[in-house]
């Protein structure tokens, strides 16, 4: 049987968890806490020298990176069909899931951390946090930890970070006024790997970022309404989490609307 190593908040580990209930594959999972840093873990590094989830473990190879996994499964397994017919289609598909690995998940985590991850780090005390920031063994995410942890939304990448949501979601509502999904009539893989980051934007209470946009609401919508939903995205999310995440993302709104105003200047 396929195993899967991931955690409930990992956006990457729900794309591949999208596509196992998609095609409806059996999986078993190996739960892997990177809020308490299981990721360094030497046995874990094992699976992935990256110290990042999600990793597959099956007919005894492993993969790692979220959009190379999610196509292996679509070509490796029966069920449902998640890519597109034509060559032309598929390629734009790609284009999505290319954007989502080079701007929108590197967006994702400065948006996650200065939303609600520093207050449970600093709430812990001086010495945790700097204790959190020293277990990153790359110094150029422990410098930008620091940033977001210590200075918050005045940390040097954060405009851009929201920036970048904003750009991608203005960007979708207008590939959405022509089609009902992002490649065509039909859902693909580029649903898929868009469909966690619009969920963690609305888990941070930051819904009122497609109050103009209709089509990319009436996407979401239609998304949120498949059965893969629900199991993908929230099965494995502890729920006092979850919550923490909304009731922070609802405090810091003001300061995303300050940001998102001087970004539409």
């Amino acid at each position: 049987m396929l195993e899967l190593y991931h955690h409930g908040s990992s956006v990457c580990a729900a794309k591949v968890r999208l596509v196992l209930t998609e095609k409806a594959i059996d999986w078993s999972g190996r739960y892997v806490d990177i809020l308490a840093g299981e990721q360094f873990a030497p046995e874990y590094l094992v699976i992935n020298p990256r110290a990042a989830v999600p990793a597959i473990v099956y007919d005894g190879a492993i993969l790692t990176e979220s959009t190379v996994i999610c196509e292996y499964l679509e070509d490796r397994f029966a069920g449902p069909r998640l890519k597109p017919d034509s060559p032309l289609d598929q390629a734009r598909m790609r284009l999505w899931t290319k954007l989502v690995d080079e701007e929108i998940h590197p967006a994702t985590r400065p948006v996650t951390y200065v939303t609600t991850h520093r207050n449970a780090i600093l709430a812990r005390g001086e010495a945790a946090v700097e204790e959190h920031i020293a277990s990153d063994p790359h110094p150029v995410w422990r410098e930008r930890k620091r940033g977001w942890i210590r200075q918050g939304f005045d940390a040097p990448d954060v405009a851009q970070a929201i920036g970048t949501f904003a750009r991608v979601l203005r960007g979708m509502d207008a590939a959405l006024a022509d089609s009902e999904w992002l490649v065509g009539d039909g859902y693909t893989l580029a649903d898929g790997a868009l469909t966690p980051y619009a969920n963690r934007l609305e888990m941070l209470g930051l819904s009122a970022m497609w109050d103009d946009k209709p089509h990319f609401a009436r996407w979401f919508d239609a998304v949120k309404a498949r059965p893969s939903f629900r199991p993908a995205l929230f099965d494995y999310l502890p729920e006092d989490l979850r919550e923490r995440m909304l009731a922070d993302g609802r405090k810091a709104w003001p300061q995303f609307a300050r940001i998102l105003a001087e970004t539409n200047r």
